[in-house]
């Protein structure tokens, strides 16, 4: 699995950390003074939050600059429009963009105008929720970017906040999203990093299990956070806990609220393909492709390789060469387009699915080319590796 996730609070006992201090849950005093707990705002933003998540950006965006205007030293209008940013960039996070300097500097205003709050007053929750909301947000794109060291410093800094808003659920369920992360993904890195359990074993464990519920809990009643939450959710269910039926639920859900968020309708799309749902698979593949070639908002390159694949292998699976060709060749263009991808198990797969094809038409040439790229992206071990070398061995006895 890539390393998407808050990899500042992943690498957080490689450079630095200090054990939560205990802070004694906090009780707000008038609610109209925080904006996390201003309902009539939550109500009246409804629409842009949605509208983001949807990829309306410019809709959304009315509504977060008429927050900026009237707080204007508040960082939730800078906040949200750095998530906006975000979203944006989310089909295809490797992809260079202008807009990740433009997410930064949303998340360093947000920083600014949250350290001012947190510099009049220490145990305001608020200011520290946005800090550690921030600097995760900046650790999380930093990791995108391999740039690790910024990553693991802005996890550091995130992790500072979150002593603060620790344990203070009861002021606000956006803060538990922190609380949550921190606790599956801090075992995370131990379960999957191991040589760096040396390092990790002095340090505060989370509680993966907590840490579930926790983002459960998020999904479920807060505003700001709760499709972050949903997004993680997704995520795990999908690919670390092989509870796919539940990720495809949760797909569903956020296809059917948010039907032009491309990230969204190709999780979808994946999850319907690993069910063995093939029909509703290719329906909504087909869609994706279609979407792709009308050129709406962030239907891009790597969702075409994955509906072009999953097109491709139910043609195959049916017996359509012709159009399992056609598919497979999407795949390579789709992937090739994009910047060091050949690694890219759909793509991988494409090769030999081709390759197999010309080997029984006798284009031992071409089906060889695709047998390099196989064992140039792959390691000798792997499985896709020794039936690419097996393929190799049919040709020359052939030939």
């Amino acid at each position: 699995m890539k390393k998407l996730i808050y990899i500042g609070l992943l690498i957080f006992g490689v450079l630095a950390f200090k054990a939560p201090k205990a802070v004694a849950a906090q009780t707000p005093g008038d609610s109209t003074n925080y904006l996390l707990l201003n309902m009539a705002l939550q109500l009246q933003i409804t629409d842009a939050v949605d509208n983001m998540y949807n990829f309306k950006f410019r809709e959304a965006e009315v509504e977060f600059n008429w927050i900026k205007y009237n707080y204007p030293e508040h960082p939730l209008g800078y906040f949200l429009y750095g998530i906006s940013t975000w979203w944006q960039m989310m089909p295809n996070l490797d992809k260079e963009s202008p807009l990740g300097e433009e997410f930064l500097a949303y998340m360093d205003s947000t920083i600014m105008k949250a350290e001012a709050m947190y510099d009049r007053d220490e145990d305001n929750i608020e200011a520290a929720f946005f800090l550690a909301g921030a600097y995760g947000f900046e650790g999380r794109y930093h990791s995108e970017k391999k740039n690790w060291m910024r990553a693991a410093g802005a996890g550091k800094n995130a992790l500072k906040y979150l002593e603060i808003t620790q344990g203070n659920e009861s002021f606000s369920p956006e803060v538990l999203f922190g609380d949550a992360l921190f606790n599956y993904y801090s075992i995370w890195i131990r379960e999957n990093y191991p040589m760096l359990r040396p390092v990790l074993f002095f340090f505060p464990k989370g509680d993966k299990e907590l840490g579930l519920k926790q983002l459960d809990e998020v999904s479920k009643n807060a505003f700001y956070t709760r499709i972050e939450a949903i997004y993680f959710l997704m995520r795990i269910k999908a690919f670390e806990r092989d509870e796919t039926y539940d990720a495809l639920r949760l797909g569903e859900d956020m296809h059917k609220k948010y039907p032009d968020n491309p990230y969204f309708h190709r999780f979808y799309a994946r999850m319907l393909y690993t069910t063995g749902q093939y029909d509703a698979a290719a329906k909504q593949s087909a869609e994706i492709l279609k979407r792709i070639e009308a050129g709406e908002t962030g239907y891009e390159e790597v969702s075409g390789r994955y509906a072009s694949f999953y097109l491709g292998h139910m043609s195959k699976l049916r017996g359509n060469q012709e159009e399992a060709r056609k598919y497979f060749r999407q795949v390579i263009d789709y992937t090739e387009s994009l910047i060091d991808e050949e690694d890219s198990g759909y793509y991988l797969y494409s090769q030999m699915y081709l390759a197999e094809y010309e080997v029984e038409e006798g284009l031992y040439d071409q089906a060889l080319d695709r047998i390099d790229i196989i064992r140039d992206n792959t390691r000798r071990r792997d499985s896709l590796n020794e039936k690419a070398r097996e393929l190799k061995k049919v040709i020359r006895k052939r030939t």
